[in-house]
């Protein structure tokens, strides 16, 4: 593959369990081509989630490298990690992670202003205006229904216009419409900024969607092919 964006070499995880150490990830090797869209699926417990954090920088390996824009996240400490992400990625989670006592607009602009983003709050206010929320700026979570609160994440991960989107489990949250929509928006984020795109799914219609799908199980690759379906 030329020029990964990301690449895994020999990645595991084990975490501290009750009974001792729990094995997550078992050697997994994985590269991902600049501008792709890559699917992670499999069974709950197979390593999904686990995967994408690592790759995120977010848990660190117990084994192996993960590389991304050429550069060693293993090697990196915390505050590196944080300043490489902030310039690098964006990540939309299951669950919205956003400050209550912000407002939309706010959740959105001040982590580009925390990054020294002159225009902050004018590019904050262009993602909002892109997913929809134009007239929900002002609104604080509390006031913003799950699809607009997720819009408002998606709006948050894109703003820093990221060479690597995140997604894990972007739609789980949400009934079957709202769901739709954020998987429209994802897909037209990933367009508009040209960012490269891994998610972690259950749902086959936006696996469906993806230029390759990777299956895990057991904390190991099971397969993986090319699985674009027409849009």
């Amino acid at each position: 593959m030329p020029d990964p964006i990301l690449s895994l070499e020999g990645l595991r995880l084990s975490l501290e369990g009750n009974a001792g150490p729990v094995e997550i990830l078992r050697g997994i090797t994985l590269s991902v081509a600049r501008g792709e869209t890559l699917g992670l699926v499999g069974p709950s417990g197979s390593g999904k989630s686990s995967l994408l954090m690592v790759m995120a920088g977010l848990e660190r390996a117990t084994a192996g490298t993960v590389r991304a824009l050429g550069q060693d996240l293993t090697t990196m400490n915390e505050d590196q990690l944080a300043r490489f992400r902030r310039g690098n990625m964006g990540i939309v989670f299951q669950s919205f992670h956003l400050i209550p006592t912000m407002t939309a607009l706010e959740n959105v602009a001040v982590p580009l202003e925390l990054a020294g983003v002159a225009d902050a709050f004018e590019r904050a206010e262009a993602e909002l205006v892109a997913v929809g929320l134009a007239e929900r700026m002002g609104h604080y979570p509390s006031q913003l229904s799950g699809g607009e609160q997720q819009r408002v994440a998606l709006a948050r991960a894109a703003a820093p216009r990221p060479a690597l989107l995140l997604a894990d489990e972007p739609t789980g949250n949400l009934d079957t419409a709202n769901g739709a929509a954020i998987m429209k928006l994802l897909f037209e984020l990933r367009d508009r900024h040209g960012a490269t795109l891994v998610l972690v799914t259950h749902a086959p219609e936006l696996a469906g969607r993806c230029d390759r799908v990777v299956r895990l199980a057991d904390g190991q690759i099971a397969g993986e092919g090319l699985q674009r379906a027409a849009e």
